[in-house]
């Protein structure tokens, strides 16, 4: 027999406690007067007790207070609906996250009231950031074989007659000049590996990040004696699949970086665990820091913070990141120091 159900007998509070969106009642000032079970998990919150009757403001970024309470008046006053919209909410843990919004009024008895949809899109907005950063990483990719190979050319003639002058009519300034040759020549060999890494043939194999970053740290070792090197490698059997050196030189550029950040004495921290089907690293220091307005600028070719660097090994580290399908997050605080998030998947 087929089911058939009356609109009188559906439960509405049920549809509505159990919806996977998360959603509010708010009353005049911005007061909330219900939630349900997916605003709790939404902001991080353990009872409704820790929400209900208090003002909505209290979870939304001070910067948009005044165009919140703009809408809300429309809804309780105009009784408008407010389109979908973009803005970021703050978790009960003070995370910081991106929602859709949707207001409708809500009518209960003769009162007015403003019903708010809240859907997170924080994974989203991640997933396009990282999209827009690989379709850069692409588009450098194209136009770097061909400005190598155009640039390359005539360096090469230089560099024959620079020889060949040598050799006729030696000269220390001529020393000099084929130094500063070979150091143009280094550069485009990088910036032709970083934005084209798939013209390596190194073959992908099993990994093992724990072993390849101690061994690493070896390396520095003339440069530690004023910087406290703090070391966390959990699930150390783990592996990731792919391309060995590439993965050295990414985590040999990261460390580098995190001491360059130390001026006088400081701590670098590295991390290495198992969560979520990935493997995360983390590389920290508690350097200078980099300002918020350069952070989205990273892994761009030839924009550095330093004064002689050329932005070449961050390139290198988002290139091989993107290339064995992992995410990069970075966080920093000026004076406070910087951190690298790597996040590798386990096939």
């Amino acid at each position: 027999m087929e089911l058939k159900i009356d609109l009188k007998d559906i439960d509405f509070q049920q549809l509505v406690e159990c919806s996977l969106n998360a959603i509010w009642v708010i009353g005049e000032e911005g007061k909330i007067l219900y939630c349900n079970k997916a605003c709790l998990e939404l902001l991080k919150l353990s009872s409704a007790q820790e929400i209900l009757y208090k003002n909505l403001y209290v979870f939304l970024p001070y910067d948009i207070h005044d165009i919140c309470k703009e809408r809300l008046k429309g809804v309780l006053e105009k009784e408008e609906a407010i389109e979908l919209f973009e803005a970021k909410m703050i978790r009960n843990d003070g995370k910081v996250i991106d929602v859709e919004v949707r207001t409708v009024p809500y009518y209960f008895k003769d009162k007015v009231l403003a019903q708010v949809i809240i859907q997170d899109i924080t994974q989203r907005k991640i997933t396009e950031r990282l999209l827009k950063d690989r379709e850069k990483l692409a588009s450098i990719g194209q136009i770097a074989a061909g400005i190598a190979h155009e640039i390359k050319n005539p360096l090469t003639s230089v560099k024959g007659f620079l020889q060949l002058l040598k050799e006729s009519h030696p000269h220390r300034y001529l020393e000099t000049m084929e130094t500063e040759l070979e150091q143009a020549f280094d550069t485009l060999d990088n910036f032709l590996q970083v934005s084209k890494p798939n013209l390596q043939d190194e073959p992908f194999i099993p990994v093992n990040l724990c072993k390849e970053l101690t061994s690493l740290l070896s390396l520095f070792q003339q440069r530690l004696y004023n910087v406290q090197i703090e070391i966390d490698l959990k699930d150390s059997e783990r592996k990731v699949m792919g391309k060995r050196n590439l993965f050295l030189k990414a985590f040999f550029n990261l460390i580098k970086n995190a001491l360059e950040a130390i001026q006088d004495k400081g701590k670098i921290r590295i991390e290495h665990y198992y969560k979520d089907e990935y493997i995360h690293i983390k590389v920290s220091d508690t350097g200078v820091g980099i300002p918020e307005d350069e952070l989205k600028m990273l892994g761009t070719p030839f924009f550095s913070n330093k004064s002689d660097g050329t932005g070449l090994g961050l390139t290198q580290v988002f290139t091989t990141v993107h290339e064995h399908a992992g995410n990069i997050s970075i966080q920093s605080t000026i004076g406070k120091g910087t951190s690298f998030h790597i996040q590798l998947p386990v096939h």
